[in-house]
């Protein structure tokens, strides 16, 4: 019983500060609206740009990357089970990088036309690398004190300090 307490610890504890709590919006926030958009507009932002980047079964895999953008957005917007949730984002933000954006150096990226070069790839991957260095942050440092992780382990957690 030890083993598991003490990996359901490590997967939840935080000594990060309050201020983690503007990294975890923008995660969040951005894979939540992210993972409904894709229900929304699947022939923009779902199946349809799966397909077209070459992405086998966009049917099934699509869908599942919405759901899994939208559960993982709820829990890191929460900070429940931050560390977790942030695990399949950072495979989903390389995956994007990889498949999406990297051919975009190769004047081979099926969704993006004409552009090519290092300034296109920069520009179109500047999301995907904000939210991937975001994820990473969160796995080392937990989902900060105002989280529900940091409920779950108060004694691990920095209390919040009132500004002067």
């Amino acid at each position: 019983m030890p083993a598991t307490r003490s990996w359901t610890t490590h997967l939840t504890a935080t000594s990060a500060p309050a201020a983690v709590v503007l990294i975890r919006f923008y995660l969040g926030a951005i894979f939540l609206s992210e993972g409904i958009q894709k229900f929304l507009y699947p022939d923009q932002l779902g199946t349809g740009r799966f397909d077209k980047a070459g992405i086998p079964a966009p049917g099934f895999v699509a869908p599942l990357d919405a759901v899994f953008e939208i559960g993982c957005g709820v829990l890191i917007l929460a900070g429940l089970l931050t560390r977790a949730a942030v695990v399949p984002m950072i495979v989903n933000m390389a995956g994007a990088l990889l498949i999406t954006k990297l051919p975009i150096l190769w004047s081979a990226a099926p969704l993006f036309g004409t552009d090519s070069g290092w300034w296109d790839f920069v520009h179109e991957s500047r999301t995907d690398l904000a939210m991937l260095c975001g994820s990473v942050f969160l796995l080392f440092v937990g989902a900060g004190a105002w989280s529900l992780d940091a409920r779950l382990h108060p004694d691990s957690a920095i209390a919040p300090t009132p500004s002067h």
